[in-house]
């Protein structure tokens, strides 16, 4: 059962299921609305069905065969990498892990592939992922290669001990220097971001986004519902409002990332460099400015 947050009122039924359950592809999704298997407060509905907000949205799915992992050799950019931890640097479009028509290409492939001893690391499928990032979002993701380093760091974002930091461009010149926004998102569970403004344009703001819970789609989640959806989220933001430039994926990259190593107990700090399509759209704001 999930919740329709009042910011997502105007969204596609299909678009909006699509955002949150990223292991079902918008096809299987559709087709399980066809059947009847998706239902809006009660009633079976239409994928362009636009939804209002506040609604319970239902949805039963078939369990499908059990599926196995086969490792690709794509590229990493590998910004840590020792025999317990892996971080790396995911590009916006990369799937992290494989779902219903979205089996190839996908990063937990392409870690398999690189650190073989990560297979069965924290699930089949998962191979050592610690936590996840959008599809469309950029930025630092965690690995483990053993189990221990795995139940330790899963320990640490449990305790709220890691550090998570995120560069995003915003619809709107924010008006307060910095915030928080302390509001439970889709499954009802409490969400903590922390912001602070790094810079200001016309009709836009740049901001450092400071995790302190990780909750499905939290950031774009919370900086809609302050009247600032992230650039290029069509999900939560006005899908008629679009980026000034190209941009292929949301104006959001995890730029920061920071635990204390499973093995070694010292403390691991990861920057990864603001990516050429969000820094293009932010010379574009300041020419504009």
């Amino acid at each position: 059962m999930l919740t329709v947050e009042p910011a997502s009122a105007g969204a596609r039924l299909d678009r909006w299921l699509s955002a949150r359950l990223v292991e079902l592809s918008r096809a299987r999704l559709q087709a399980l609305i066809r059947g009847g298997l998706v239902r809006v407060d009660g009633i079976a509905t239409k994928a362009a069905h636009r939804l209002r907000g506040g609604e319970r949205v239902e949805i039963e799915v078939p369990p499908a065969a059990e599926e196995t992992l086969a490792p690709e050799s794509v590229p990493l950019a590998v910004v840590y990498e020792d025999d317990h931890v892996l971080v790396v640097d995911k590009p916006a479009g990369m799937v992290v892990h494989p779902g219903a028509g979205r089996s190839a290409g996908t990063l937990a492939a392409a870690i398999l592939a690189h650190a073989p001893a990560t297979a069965g690391v924290g699930g089949p499928r998962r191979p050592g992922i610690v936590h996840r990032l959008d599809k469309d979002t950029s930025g630092l993701l965690a690995v483990a290669k053993t189990q221990a380093a795995y139940d330790d760091l899963v320990a640490q974002l449990a305790a709220r001990t890691v550090t998570r930091r995120y560069l995003a461009v915003v619809h709107g010149r924010v008006r307060a220097s910095e915030g928080v926004v302390d509001a439970p998102t889709g499954r009802g569970k409490r969400a903590v971001t922390r912001f602070r403004v790094l810079e200001r344009f016309a009709h836009f703001t740049a901001l450092e986004v400071r995790l302190e819970t990780g909750r499905t789609h939290q950031i774009r989640v919370h900086l809609a519902s302050l009247g600032h959806p992230v650039v290029g989220d069509d999900v939560y933001g006005e899908p008629r409002v679009r980026s000034p430039v190209p941009l292929d994926g949301y104006a959001l990259h995890a730029m920061t990332l920071a635990f204390v190593h499973p093995a070694f107990r010292k403390a691991i700090e990861c920057t990864a460099p603001v990516p050429h399509r969000i820094e293009r759209l932010l010379s574009h704001l300041r020419e504009g400015s």
